[in-house]
């Protein structure tokens, strides 16, 4: 139930993030004007307005110009709506929900974004710092979990270090919107747990190798083209949660110890 209840969910936030990915590179407001037809200027009715389903309805079209409406729109709004239910299915029901499913709201807007433009907008990145740590902090206090909040600090200025060495050392190789959420990233997979922050962190290269190599092999850029890192970094992000215990698990028995309790 609460896997459907923040699938539901995603499926609204989803709307609001196609606002929020078309607006927010440009600079204008989030909250006005209202959403119109970028070709006949008519404000989106209410019944139109519903995820997925208006689009479906519509066959894709405005109801006033029939001028077509990109399918991204309601392939956002259902995959907000399925990494919600996924993230949900993975935190449960706990005081830590909200701070994991923020995460999965910035991942498909930061993602769509970067990979729109190459860039991480501040406008997004730098107030998660205050929300995540709003929200981890209560997480911690509602389940007594205070050590967790401390490896949410540690696991910050882990992630923040090792992004500004990586931007030192290879100047042009990451962006620095890549550097700023790295600190947002690093609270959030600290508090689950060490084994999330170091998987989350390798995860995000690898990702990124993969994405560079598919790149190169379907021709779309030579090796030196400049790959978005931002959706990569998220996506690490995401996929730690689930496989963090797992790996770790996975690894000590390779070392012959037994995991922790």
């Amino acid at each position: 139930m609460t896997a459907l209840a923040a699938g539901l969910l995603g499926l609204l936030v989803g709307s609001f993030l196609n606002v929020v990915v078309h607006r927010v590179p440009r600079g204008e407001s989030v909250v006005h004007p209202p959403s119109s037809c970028p070709g006949c200027g008519s404000g989106i009715r209410a019944r139109d307005n519903v995820p997925v389903l208006s689009w479906l309805v519509l066959r894709g079209r405005c109801r006033a110009c029939a001028a077509p409406i990109s399918a991204r729109y309601p392939l956002v709004e259902l995959g907000t709506g399925v990494v919600f239910a996924a993230v949900a299915a993975i935190v449960g029901p706990t005081w830590a929900l909200p701070a994991y499913l923020y995460l999965a709201a910035i991942a498909v807007a930061l993602s769509a974004i970067d990979l729109d433009v190459h860039r991480l907008p501040d406008a997004i990145v730098l107030p998660s710092y205050p929300v995540v740590a709003a929200l981890l902090l209560v997480a911690s206090w509602g389940s007594g979990q205070w050590d967790a909040a401390l490896r949410a600090v540690a696991g910050a200025l882990a992630m923040l270090l090792l992004y500004v060495v990586l931007f030192v050392a290879k100047p042009g190789g990451m962006g620095l919107g890549d550097v700023k959420l790295a600190g947002v990233l690093g609270m959030l997979l600290g508090w689950w747990g060490w084994d999330a922050l170091v998987l989350g962190a390798f995860a995000a290269f690898v990702l990124g190798g993969v994405a560079a190599v598919g790149v190169v092999l379907t021709g779309r850029g030579g090796r030196g083209a400049k790959i978005p890192f931002g959706p990569a970094m998220l996506g690490g992000a995401l996929l730690a949660l689930p496989a963090a215990a797992p790996v770790a698990g996975w690894y000590l028995g390779l070392m012959g110890l037994t995991p922790s309790a």
